[in-house]
Order: C-alpha cells, then structure tokens, then sequence
C-alpha cells in the first residue's frame, strides 16, 4: 500500500465571527455600569455649579450694563428684581420707566440682594451701603458666588459666600 502526503493544508470548520459573546457583554455592561455609578453624583454638583455660575456672570453683565448705561444716557439707571424675588428674573429701567433689558427667571438657584440697585448719571451708586448678592443651591459640594458692588459701581464676583 501506498501512502500519499497531500500538500494541501487541512482546513479547519469556520466559526462564525461577527458578534460578541454572552460573557463579553455583560463584562462591557458592568464596566459601564459602573463607570455611571462613580460619575453621576459628580456631574450633578457640576450642573449645579454651572448653574449658578450662570446666574451669576448674568446678574454680573445686567449690572455692567446697567452702569454703563446710566454714564451714557447720563440718566438714573435702575436695576430691580421681578416681582420682589431676583430668582425671579430682573429688570434694568430708567426714569421714564423705558426697560432696557429684561432678564428671565433661573431655575433652582437662590439669589438675595438688595431690593434694588440704582446707578446715577456718573456711574456711581445711588447709596452709602455697597449691595451684595448671595447666590446658592442645594448640595453638599456646592460653591456658593458673591457680588460685591463697590461705591464707584463696579461688580465683583467672588467664588465665595457673602
């Protein structure tokens, strides 16, 4: 008998290869599962921190517009909260009662200020006091902001409580 050496190499069956596999998946799931587990309590005191950042930089730019106005309209400029409440929005007027901008509520931030605040023709303020705005939210980690305006009108915001 005679044996003869093929030099064709064996083939083996093909396995099907366009998919994952039970345990692959579920390890993909517990990564990610726990990755959102780790992340989720960090990105909401983010939100909230972006919150009233924005509130702030708001309030911030009102009140510099607001000055800026009262030297170029060489006209009393006030600006005063909505409805009594500055989570309310706020208002930036002059005598004729003329709104020069309107600004809307915000959504779960706190704001104490003054209950209003009026710059004269030169820029200045219309008080002895300097005015402050205290801007918080709810949350362990939260950095609360603070506006300070000094006596010659001119905002500062601080990433500190008032």
């Amino acid at each position: 008998m005679r044996t003869t050496l093929s030099s064709a190499p064996m083939r083996r069956p093909r396995r099907a290869s366009g998919g994952f596999t039970l345990v692959e998946l579920l390890v993909v799931l517990f990564v990610f599962g726990t990755l959102v587990a780790v992340g989720l309590p960090q990105f909401a005191d983010f939100i909230r921190n972006q919150r009233i950042k924005t509130a702030s930089f708001d309030l911030f730019s009102t009140l510099m517009l607001a000055r800026s106005e009262a030297i170029t309209r060489n006209t009393r400029v006030t600006v005063a909260p909505t409805g009594g409440s500055w989570a309310n929005g706020w208002t930036v007027t002059e005598p004729s009662g003329t709104v020069i901008r309107r600004q809307e509520a915000v959504q779960r931030i706190s704001i104490s200020g003054p209950d209003a605040v009026i710059y004269v023709e030169s820029g200045r303020l219309n008080a002895a006091a300097r005015p402050e705005f205290a801007f918080t939210a709810d949350g362990s980690s939260i950095v609360n902001r603070c506006i300070r305006i000094d006596l010659s009108g001119r905002p500062v915001s601080q990433a500190t409580a008032c």
